[in-house]
């Protein structure tokens, strides 16, 4: 099962929005808010392990590029496992997750 809680802020000065992902068997569930439920279920099931309980290993190279002020929190659990990870575009590699998970944040990859 999976029960997430996302907060997406588009900037500081804007006002945050909440979606929600429930999912029972595979499917979207009741409760379920985000835009796009299928695209987004599939981008927990495709790169959910790796983003949301990674594996400790040595430090990442990440180019130094901003790709906008917009930070996105995800709280919950998935299969029983607590969720408790933020999201934002301040580089490479935090864009490089936000792509990712670009369905569950609420949109595109610019969010």
């Amino acid at each position: 099962m999976i029960d997430l809680t996302v907060s997406v802020r588009p900037d500081a000065d804007s006002p945050e929005y909440v979606f929600r992902l429930v999912a029972r068997d595979g499917r979207p569930a009741d409760g379920t808010t985000v835009p796009d439920p299928e695209a987004a279920l599939a981008a927990v099931e495709q790169f959910g392990e790796a983003i949301f309980f990674p594996v400790p290993g040595p430090p990442k190279l990440c180019t130094q590029q901003y790709g906008g002020p917009q930070v996105a929190m995800v709280t919950g659990t998935i299969d029983g496992r607590p969720v408790d990870s933020v999201f934002s575009r301040t580089d490479g590699c935090e864009i490089a997750r936000w792509n990712a998970m670009a369905p569950l944040l609420g949109g595109g990859t610019s969010a």
